[in-house]
């Protein structure tokens, strides 16, 4: 299995530092043979189990202080996620035990255990009380029965109960029972640590067991520092530094085949990239379906009258849900019309911004409810009552229809409303309110905005992951994205709730998807929940508590068997005509689904992952699955996700972590040690994270850095996907992002170069190299990077190379059996200081043989293509 910890090429000064840091320990002269230790915790967000340890339980020395070796995963994001109360021992199983009280409301308690103190498996939140809290658990052991009781108190405004439950293995509890007050006995103790009471868990231990939790408090440590090495501090870090001479010898007759399909993206609707982004739809709450909960009550004008408003004396509009047009849509605007100057306006996203000349579809759902049906006159507006384009619909019947026009228009505006201006006094309902541009990207009805899509074509991705992460697995058990509600005519789906507090039309579909991938060339990836919603869920039940019933599980999975059918059907069966009614009989060519998404590892989770993984694998054995491993590089839902794909046999795991430039610079063996039997990797999120959050040629570097390791081990890395893609201005949830824009300006940033040089530059071989340095520092070899590659379908020969210090590396390139015939190479530089943020690739030519002397400006990533001598 893959390590938790790796230990680097640091390792020896990781070894340096613990001599010095444990020669306290040699106090003793001879260390004790047994110690003591206090487990403890703060109850604050975020704390975790901090131990000290003692020899007379009188003088306490904290570990770290307060370095936490296990944390509770229990609740949503913020301030939920706490450790109350824990209380530690050791069972008779040889394990230790923890438990703990999650808060102060819900009638659960958390378990998890760990064989050395250090690493801590899957943690489980067992419910045992309805409507009650569970505070300040206690366990015993019963020898003759075999097993523990767990006993707690309960409290409310006017008492305090007791109450227990008992198991043999912490998976399957008694009924609750009550217990008198009196009998509860509490085993917590009160200590004095640096001057602070606290209380927890006394516990006494063999010397070597306090030795590991102080060595693994001290690696933390050292990584910590190390991985927190940014630029602001290569001036003094790298003072004497003079220009760096390396000399590359690169061999291609040991060339090794990589994976094909290497770059790709990762698009989810976070930061508005959906609707008011890449969704090309201009009109904001077009079907009314806008709800308070879409916000979880923070934007209290959230509702279905959201960016819409009435213009004209003593008319008025209600939102009806009467005979609406579709179930799955059920409410409409209700217009009472007084006067011919009654107009219903809609003010976009941040505006509607128009061009000059250019057409724009509009349409809508209307009847004629009361009254003489007259025309609609339909316009775009500006704050002054300027009229910048202008069109017209016949006289409106007393049924619903849909009605269409096409507005063209007069000039170019960034910040226009939408007006419908009814020609008829009486009663009017509208819905399904749409204004599309005409020049979507490759001109798809219901698609995709041109200047926004175009960057992702450029940057050449081989796959699309879709339709997010955690928005796949959403916001509780009614909030996981299904992808039969985002196909079909826009009337007929079921807009939701984003789980990052907006709302989704769901107009971006799964049909969308799939045709987006298909123009731009790119594998369709899509990411279906397994069978719980987000781990961090603060809707129903705290997150994976709440999975799937099992005996709903059946139909749920038959939904994804159904997604291979749609996707890759024929014509003739259920979901292939689905596809083809809309538009597209020919498959879509689907060869990968991702089930799961950074999610907590518990049994839960694994009982349904399995089935849906064993449906899938008996139903498609040729669809590759991608399980999951948590959302970092390491930890206990890192290693039991690993454990659960190894044991299964899952060809592909998803692996995020986001992480400082320190931890990409010194962390570019690790994918060395996987053992290639195991399942291929998908690094489908990462990113490079300073403080303040910014993208710019730091964070970009240490990315390009990274990305020649991923490509070094482009056998055991299958593919790779930077998160997230897409932030609008003002409703930026997550920094950083790849592309920023708002509704008249695209703006790739730094990253997005790295990423389209790499995307542009991928190949499908990979050529060793090696490296002689006239500087050997471990901090100078790691900010110096090659990478070589070949692309077998044009034969061209591609030379990666990053310098991160901020001094030149005059370089030498020696292509050994290169059989090289071009002379010429397409040279593509990005260089600028640490904090530029507008840093752009500049492309040039150059000669083959600069390649032998060449410098590599500070801060700077190189491409070189030699492009194979055409015949």
């Amino acid at each position: 299995m893959i390590p938790i910890f790796k230990f680097q090429k640091q390792k020896k000064h990781f070894l340096a530092l613990l001599i010095v840091c444990l020669s306290a320990l040699s106090a003793f002269g001879k260390n004790p043979e047994s110690a003591y230790i206090f487990s403890y915790t703060s109850g604050k967000s975020f704390d975790g189990l901090h131990f000290a340890w003692s020899t007379d339980k009188i003088s306490w020395h904290p570990i770290g202080p307060e370095f936490s070796y296990i944390h509770s995963d229990f609740g949503a994001w913020g301030s939920e996620k706490r450790m109350v109360d824990p209380v530690l021992f050791l069972g008779a199983d040889g394990f230790w035990h923890c438990v703990w009280s999650l808060n102060e409301k819900d009638g659960n308690f958390a378990h998890a255990s760990s064989k050395d103190l250090l690493y801590w498996g899957r943690q489980s939140y067992p419910v045992v009380m309805n409507n009650k809290n569970c505070l300040t658990p206690e366990v015993t052991f019963n020898k003759e029965k075999e097993e523990y009781t767990i006993s707690w108190l309960s409290k409310d405004q006017t008492e305090t109960k007791a109450w227990y439950t008992t198991t043999k293995d912490f998976k399957k509890f008694s009924e609750t029972k009550s217990l008198p007050v009196s009998e509860y006995k509490s085993s917590r103790a009160t200590v004095l640590i640096s001057g602070k009471s606290e209380t927890g868990s006394i516990n006494k231990v063999a010397w070597n067991v306090v030795e590991g939790l102080i060595k693994t408090q001290q690696l933390a440590a050292y990584k910590s520092q190390l991985w927190a090495e940014t630029t602001k501090t290569d001036n003094e870090r790298f003072a004497s530094l003079k220009p760096v001479e390396a000399k590359f010898t690169v061999d291609a007759s040991k060339s090794k085949k990589i994976s094909n399909s290497l770059i790709g993206i990762f698009f989810e609707d976070i930061n508005y990239g959906a609707d008011g982004g890449l969704y090309a739809e201009l009109v904001q709450n077009r079907d009314f379906e806008y709800i308070l909960a879409d916000t979880k009550g923070r934007d209290k004008t959230w509702n279905s009258t959201k960016a819409w408003s009435l213009k004209g004396d003593g008319s008025n509009y209600v939102i009806d849900s009467i005979n609406p047009i579709h179930p799955n849509n059920k409410h409409y605007a209700k217009l009472t019309v007084k006067d011919s100057k009654t107009a219903l306006v809609n003010e976009g996203f941040d505006g509607i911004a128009v061009k000059a000349g250019e057409k724009y579809d509009f349409s809508v759902f209307a009847r004629a409810v009361e009254g003489k049906a007259g025309k609609l006159i339909i316009r775009l507006a500006g704050k002054n009552g300027e009229v910048y384009g202008e069109a017209s619909i016949p006289t409106i019947g007393k049924d619903w229809k849909k009605y269409n026009t096409t507005i063209t228009a007069k000039t170019t505006e960034a910040n226009t409303s939408l007006e419908i201006v009814p020609q008829m006094i009486g009663t009017l309902d509208l819905d399904m309110i749409s204004l599309f541009p005409q020049k979507t990207f490759k001109g798809r009805k219901n698609g995709l905005r041109a200047d926004l899509a175009q960057p992702l074509a450029d940057l050449k991705p081989k796959f699309m992951r879709f339709p997010g992460g955690c928005v796949a697995h959403g916001d509780g058990l009614e909030n996981i994205y299904r992808w039969k509600n985002t196909i079909g005519p826009l009337e007929t789906r079921k807009p939701m709730s984003n789980l990052w507090r907006y709302h989704q039309t769901v107009g971006l579909g799964y049909f969308e998807y799939f045709q987006f991938c298909e123009d731009i060339g790119a594998a369709p990836l899509p990411v279906i929940a397994a069978g719980v919603p987000c781990q961090n869920s603060s809707t129903g039940g705290a997150g994976q508590q709440c999975g799937i019933p099992m005996a709903e599980m059946a139909d749920y999975v038959q939904d994804i068997l159904d997604l291979v059918e749609y996707a890759n059907g024929d014509v003739t069966t259920k979901w292939g005509k689905k596809r083809a009614e809309a538009g597209h009989p020919k498959p879509f060519n689907l060869k990968y689904i991702g089930i799961g998404n950074e999610d907590l590892i518990t049994d839960i989770f694994e009982e349904r992952f399995t089935m849906i993984f064993k449906a899938l694998k008996e139903k498609h054995p040729e669809i590759t699955v991608i399980g999951t491993v948590g959302p970092n590089f390491e930890g206990t839902d890192y290693q039991e996700g690993w454990d659960i794909a190894t044991k299964l046999s899952v060809p592909m795991v998803d692996e995020h972590y986001y992480q400082s430039p320190g931890w990409f610079i010194y962390n570019q063996d690790y994918y060395d040690s996987y053992d290639g039997s195991k399942p291929k990797v998908y690094l489908g999120e990462y990113a490079s994270h300073l403080p303040g959050r910014p993208n710019n040629i730091e964070t970009a570097l240490s990315e390009a850095l990274y990305l020649t390791s991923v490509e070094r081990n482009g056998d055991v890395v299958s593919m790779a996907s930077y998160a997230p893609l897409l932030a609008k201005d003002k409703h930026t949830q997550w920094n950083p992002n790849l592309i920023y824009f708002n509704n008249t300006e695209v703006r790739p940033t730094v990253g997005y170069e790295v990423q389209k040089l790499y995307g542009q530059n991928s190949g499908d071989q990979y050529i060793p190299s090696e490296t002689k340095l006239s500087n050997n520092q471990e901090n100078v070899k790691n900010r110096i990077a090659i990478s070589v590659v070949r692309d077998t379908k044009t034969n061209d020969l591609i030379v990666k190379l990053v310098n991160m210090l901020p001094v030149a590396v005059n370089t030498s390139i020696d292509l050994k059996n290169g059989s090289l015939e071009n002379k010429e190479a397409i040279k593509s530089v990005l260089k600028g200081d640490p904090s530029d943020k507008n840093a752009k690739a500049t492309v040039s030519t150059a000669s083959l043989s600069e390649l032998t002397n060449t410098e590599l400006p500070a801060y700077s990533f190189t491409v070189y293509r030699i492009k194979a001598k055409t015949k």
